[in-house]
Protein backbone atom coordinates (compact mmCIF):
# COMPACT_ATOMS: atom_id res chain seq x y z
CA UNK A 1 0.00 0.00 0.00
CA UNK A 2 1.15 3.56 -0.54
CA UNK A 3 2.82 4.98 2.55
CA UNK A 4 3.54 8.65 3.20
CA UNK A 5 7.15 9.66 3.75
CA UNK A 6 6.24 11.26 7.09
CA UNK A 7 5.31 7.91 8.64
CA UNK A 8 7.90 6.34 10.96
CA UNK A 9 9.71 3.26 9.70
CA UNK A 10 11.13 0.51 11.84
CA UNK A 11 13.93 -2.02 11.28
CA UNK A 12 11.98 -4.75 13.06
CA UNK A 13 11.60 -7.97 11.10
CA UNK A 14 9.13 -10.06 13.09
CA UNK A 15 6.07 -7.87 12.89
CA UNK A 16 2.56 -9.11 12.11
CA UNK A 17 2.48 -7.29 8.72
CA UNK A 18 5.86 -8.77 7.74
CA UNK A 19 4.77 -12.27 8.78
CA UNK A 20 1.67 -11.89 6.57
CA UNK A 21 3.87 -10.79 3.66
CA UNK A 22 6.20 -13.76 4.22
CA UNK A 23 3.22 -16.11 4.25
CA UNK A 24 2.09 -14.61 0.92
CA UNK A 25 5.53 -15.35 -0.53
CA UNK A 26 5.35 -18.96 0.67
CA UNK A 27 2.00 -19.28 -1.10
CA UNK A 28 3.51 -18.50 -4.51
CA UNK A 29 5.04 -21.95 -5.25
CA UNK A 30 1.94 -23.62 -3.77
CA UNK A 31 -0.30 -21.63 -6.08
CA UNK A 32 1.83 -22.44 -9.13
CA UNK A 33 1.87 -26.15 -8.26
CA UNK A 34 -1.91 -26.23 -7.85
CA UNK A 35 -2.58 -24.42 -11.12
CA UNK A 36 -0.22 -26.67 -13.12
CA UNK A 37 -1.28 -30.04 -11.65
CA UNK A 38 -3.61 -30.90 -14.57
CA UNK A 39 -0.75 -30.33 -17.03
CA UNK A 40 1.27 -33.09 -15.37
CA UNK A 41 -1.49 -35.67 -15.11
CA UNK A 42 -2.78 -34.62 -11.72
CA UNK A 43 -6.36 -33.73 -10.73
CA UNK A 44 -7.80 -30.30 -11.42
CA UNK A 45 -7.03 -28.13 -8.40
CA UNK A 46 -8.31 -24.79 -9.69
CA UNK A 47 -10.60 -24.29 -6.69
CA UNK A 48 -7.66 -24.64 -4.30
CA UNK A 49 -5.53 -22.37 -6.49
CA UNK A 50 -8.27 -19.74 -6.38
CA UNK A 51 -8.47 -20.08 -2.59
CA UNK A 52 -4.72 -19.44 -2.26
CA UNK A 53 -5.06 -16.41 -4.55
CA UNK A 54 -7.98 -15.06 -2.51
CA UNK A 55 -6.06 -15.49 0.76
CA UNK A 56 -3.14 -13.66 -0.83
CA UNK A 57 -5.41 -10.75 -1.69
CA UNK A 58 -6.76 -10.61 1.87
CA UNK A 59 -3.26 -10.68 3.38
CA UNK A 60 -2.13 -8.00 0.91
CA UNK A 61 -4.85 -5.71 2.24
CA UNK A 62 -4.22 -6.59 5.89
CA UNK A 63 -0.44 -6.17 5.95
CA UNK A 64 -0.64 -2.55 4.82
CA UNK A 65 -3.65 -1.78 7.01
CA UNK A 66 -2.11 -3.27 10.14
CA UNK A 67 1.30 -1.74 9.47
CA UNK A 68 -0.21 1.73 9.50
CA UNK A 69 -2.61 1.14 12.40
CA UNK A 70 0.01 -0.46 14.67
CA UNK A 71 2.92 1.77 13.54
CA UNK A 72 4.77 -1.29 12.24
CA UNK A 73 5.80 0.12 8.86
CA UNK A 74 9.19 -1.40 8.16
CA UNK A 75 11.89 -1.24 5.53
CA UNK A 76 11.60 -5.01 5.09
CA UNK A 77 7.85 -4.71 4.61
CA UNK A 78 8.31 -2.16 1.87
CA UNK A 79 10.41 -4.73 0.02
CA UNK A 80 8.28 -7.80 0.77
CA UNK A 81 4.93 -6.31 -0.27
CA UNK A 82 5.78 -5.41 -3.90
CA UNK A 83 7.94 -8.55 -4.21
CA UNK A 84 4.95 -10.74 -3.27
CA UNK A 85 2.71 -8.85 -5.71
CA UNK A 86 5.14 -9.33 -8.58
CA UNK A 87 5.79 -13.00 -7.82
CA UNK A 88 2.06 -13.77 -7.74
CA UNK A 89 1.60 -11.99 -11.06
CA UNK A 90 4.59 -13.82 -12.54
CA UNK A 91 3.47 -17.25 -11.29
CA UNK A 92 -0.07 -16.63 -12.54
CA UNK A 93 1.24 -15.57 -15.94
CA UNK A 94 3.33 -18.72 -16.16
CA UNK A 95 0.47 -20.99 -15.09
CA UNK A 96 -2.26 -19.46 -17.25
CA UNK A 97 -0.01 -19.15 -20.30
CA UNK A 98 1.15 -22.76 -19.91
CA UNK A 99 -2.49 -23.84 -19.83
CA UNK A 100 -3.21 -21.59 -22.86
CA UNK A 101 -5.80 -19.55 -20.94
CA UNK A 102 -3.76 -16.38 -21.46
CA UNK A 103 -2.41 -15.56 -24.93
CA UNK A 104 1.35 -15.34 -25.27
CA UNK A 105 1.21 -11.71 -26.46
CA UNK A 106 -0.44 -10.53 -23.22
CA UNK A 107 2.15 -12.36 -21.15
CA UNK A 108 4.90 -10.74 -23.21
CA UNK A 109 3.40 -7.26 -22.72
CA UNK A 110 3.23 -7.67 -18.93
CA UNK A 111 6.70 -9.22 -18.68
CA UNK A 112 8.18 -6.42 -20.82
CA UNK A 113 6.97 -3.95 -18.22
CA UNK A 114 8.71 -5.93 -15.47
CA UNK A 115 11.96 -5.97 -17.45
CA UNK A 116 11.67 -2.20 -17.89
CA UNK A 117 11.30 -1.73 -14.13
CA UNK A 118 14.30 -3.97 -13.44
CA UNK A 119 16.38 -1.74 -15.68
CA UNK A 120 15.11 1.34 -13.81
CA UNK A 121 15.96 -0.22 -10.44
CA UNK A 122 19.47 -0.96 -11.73
CA UNK A 123 19.90 2.67 -12.80
CA UNK A 124 18.69 3.91 -9.40
CA UNK A 125 21.14 1.63 -7.57
CA UNK A 126 24.03 2.94 -9.64
CA UNK A 127 23.13 6.43 -8.44
CA UNK A 128 22.69 5.33 -4.82
CA UNK A 129 18.88 5.45 -4.71
CA UNK A 130 16.56 2.74 -3.35
CA UNK A 131 13.88 1.16 -5.58
CA UNK A 132 10.87 3.43 -6.19
CA UNK A 133 8.00 3.06 -3.73
CA UNK A 134 4.78 1.41 -4.78
CA UNK A 135 2.31 4.15 -5.67
CA UNK A 136 -1.48 4.14 -5.78
CA UNK A 137 -1.56 3.62 -9.54
CA UNK A 138 0.70 0.58 -9.30
CA UNK A 139 -1.49 -0.86 -6.55
CA UNK A 140 -4.62 -0.24 -8.63
CA UNK A 141 -3.02 -2.06 -11.56
CA UNK A 142 -2.12 -5.02 -9.37
CA UNK A 143 -5.64 -5.02 -7.90
CA UNK A 144 -7.17 -5.27 -11.39
CA UNK A 145 -4.81 -8.02 -12.51
CA UNK A 146 -5.35 -10.02 -9.33
CA UNK A 147 -9.08 -9.94 -10.10
CA UNK A 148 -8.53 -10.72 -13.78
CA UNK A 149 -6.45 -13.84 -13.31
CA UNK A 150 -8.83 -15.87 -11.11
CA UNK A 151 -11.75 -14.86 -13.33
CA UNK A 152 -9.88 -16.03 -16.42
CA UNK A 153 -9.05 -19.26 -14.61
CA UNK A 154 -12.76 -19.71 -13.90
CA UNK A 155 -13.49 -19.09 -17.59
CA UNK A 156 -11.59 -22.29 -18.45
CA UNK A 157 -14.77 -24.31 -18.24
CA UNK A 158 -18.32 -24.51 -19.54
CA UNK A 159 -21.63 -22.95 -18.63
CA UNK A 160 -22.91 -19.49 -17.83
CA UNK A 161 -20.48 -18.95 -14.96
CA UNK A 162 -17.48 -19.56 -17.21
CA UNK A 163 -18.91 -17.22 -19.87
CA UNK A 164 -19.53 -14.48 -17.31
CA UNK A 165 -16.08 -14.95 -15.79
CA UNK A 166 -14.52 -14.61 -19.24
CA UNK A 167 -16.22 -11.25 -19.90
CA UNK A 168 -15.29 -9.71 -16.56
CA UNK A 169 -11.87 -11.39 -16.55
CA UNK A 170 -10.86 -9.78 -19.84
CA UNK A 171 -12.26 -6.44 -18.74
CA UNK A 172 -10.11 -6.46 -15.60
CA UNK A 173 -7.14 -7.72 -17.64
CA UNK A 174 -7.47 -4.81 -20.06
CA UNK A 175 -7.75 -2.21 -17.30
CA UNK A 176 -4.98 -3.81 -15.27
CA UNK A 177 -2.55 -4.02 -18.20
CA UNK A 178 -3.17 -0.37 -19.11
CA UNK A 179 -2.68 0.81 -15.53
CA UNK A 180 0.35 -1.48 -15.12
CA UNK A 181 2.12 0.19 -18.03
CA UNK A 182 0.96 3.65 -16.97
CA UNK A 183 2.47 3.12 -13.52
CA UNK A 184 5.64 1.79 -15.16
CA UNK A 185 5.98 4.88 -17.35
CA UNK A 186 5.55 7.10 -14.27
CA UNK A 187 8.38 5.17 -12.62
CA UNK A 188 10.57 5.84 -15.65
CA UNK A 189 9.77 9.57 -15.45
CA UNK A 190 10.56 9.52 -11.72
CA UNK A 191 13.90 7.77 -12.31
CA UNK A 192 14.79 10.19 -15.11
CA UNK A 193 14.16 13.19 -12.85
CA UNK A 194 16.23 11.74 -10.02
CA UNK A 195 19.15 10.87 -12.29
CA UNK A 196 18.97 14.27 -13.99
CA UNK A 197 19.01 16.06 -10.62
CA UNK A 198 21.87 13.86 -9.46
CA UNK A 199 23.87 14.62 -12.61
CA UNK A 200 23.20 18.36 -12.28
CA UNK A 201 24.40 18.30 -8.65
CA UNK A 202 27.71 16.79 -9.77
Amino acid sequence: MEVQETEVQTDRVLTIPNILSMARLLGVPLFLWLILRPEFGGPNSDVWALLVLMLSGVSDYLDGKLARRWNQISRLGRLLDPAADRLYILSTLVGLTWREILPLWLTAVLLAREVMLLVMVGILRRHGYPPPQVNFLGKAATFNLMYAFPLLLLSDGTGWLASLAEVFGWAFAGWGTTLYWWAGILYVVQVRRLVKADTAAD
